[in-house]
């Protein structure tokens, strides 16, 4: 199998995890808002997932809340969003993207290196062809959210600077 066609599987993987992952955190009730408010999956950066994440979480919700994707190009444009997976392509701004969702009880996701180091909350990581998930339990409780036990007992636990 090329290269090429090892990334749209992985990503669909990785559209999967971003899905589980929602059913596995606890927001502060505030966050989820009234019962029919969206829960929202975005993406900051550009889109590694393709459909996969829209199809994933087509007519499924989070308790109440239908489960939406949408697409943000800056930071300043989340308002209302529970999960945002930080692509790639923002590596190189990964602090002014944590700095300007400080405060907010979202749950940062990102799948290169350095991001669990840089504050971000979970990361994915490729090992020999499977998703692992590396977790910085001090970013999920300064953000106030709770993972899962069933979550954490299968993630590598890391610290803020170690990655």
């Amino acid at each position: 199998m090329d290269a090429k066609a090892a990334t749209p599987k992985e990503y669909q993987v990785k559209a999967a995890f971003l899905f589980n992952l929602a059913q596995f955190v606890t927001w502060p009730p505030r966050v989820l808002g009234k019962a029919d408010q969206p829960f929202v999956i975005g993406i900051l950066g550009k889109d590694p997932f393709g459909r996969f994440l829209d199809e994933t979480v087509k007519g499924e919700k989070v308790g109440t809340h239908p489960m939406v994707v949408r697409r943000y190009g800056d930071v300043q444009d989340i308002k209302n969003c529970q999960i945002v997976f930080i692509g790639q392509s923002e590596k190189g701004r990964l602090a002014q993207a944590l700095e300007g969702l400080k405060g907010r009880s979202i749950l940062t996701v990102g799948d290169f290196e350095g991001f669990a180091q840089g504050g971000g909350i979970v990361r994915f990581l490729t090992d020999k062809g499977k998703v692992r998930l590396r977790i910085n339990l001090r970013a999920a409780k300064n953000a106030d959210l709770t993972i899962s036990s069933r979550v954490l007992r299968v993630a590598e636990i890391v610290e803020m600077g170690k990655d």
